[in-house]
């Protein structure tokens, strides 16, 4: 494996011990606030494509309790609609991640 590829998989590594980190937070509560949808879960929501997309892998798999928080967020009407376009963010967080000379 080269250094590139070394590197990609350490990232990935720390990206799940990060989404670890959060489930663990989250615990068994429907939300970060507990039982209330809250700031913690308006902030985050929004990146999850990009999550996904970073990650390269399934997140499901990893973190079964962060997806089940996703799907939960998404099931609110309010959310699904003022969520912004999945695209728009992702190209966002890239442009981002190149500035911080992660990639």
């Amino acid at each position: 494996m080269d250094h590139k590829g070394r590197r990609a998989g350490g990232a990935k590594k720390e990206f799940f011990e990060a989404l670890k980190t959060l489930e663990g937070q989250l615990g068994d509560k429907p939300f970060f606030g507990g039982d209330n949808f809250g700031y913690l879960d308006l902030s985050l929501i929004p990146f999850y494509y990009t999550y996904e997309t970073f990650g390269k892998s399934s997140i499901e798999a990893e973190c079964p309790k962060f997806k089940a928080w996703v799907k939960r967020c998404l099931q609110r009407e309010t959310i699904a609609k003022a969520l912004p376009d999945e695209k728009k963010v992702l190209e966002h967080a890239s442009g981002m991640r190149k500035n911080l000379v992660l990639e």
